[in-house]
């Protein structure tokens, strides 16, 4: 622990020096409770995107796939798209194998 905080917790009536499980050692006011542990769920993560998720990663290939259409004449740029295209394939076919085969599918 620096000195500056030190002084800061030994001086301020307000605070006081807490032992955290599994943390640093911390400084928190006296009516406030030391932080244990922050799960996801707290900050707004509650998981997998669901079936609206790969609805929509269906659609972003099928928009990646529409690159295809244009007035470009060289064809690097094709391999690309259709590079990344088959990369997103390749994951929606991973997530569908792993739903089916999981012992709880989502």
């Amino acid at each position: 622990m620096s000195e500056q905080t030190h002084r800061a917790s030994l001086h301020d009536p307000a605070s006081a020096r807490v032992n955290q499980p599994g943390r640093e050692e911390g400084i928190v006011r006296a009516d406030a409770h030391p932080v244990e542990h922050e799960r996801p769920e707290d900050w707004g993560w509650h998981g997998e995107t669901g079936r609206w998720g790969r609805v929509g990663a269906v659609v972003a290939t099928l928009f990646m796939l529409a690159y295809l259409v244009g007035n470009h004449e060289g064809r690097i740029e094709d391999l690309w798209v259709l590079g990344i295209a088959a990369g997103m394939v390749l994951i929606l076919v991973m997530d569908w194998r792993r739903r089916r085969n999981a012992w709880r599918a989502k």
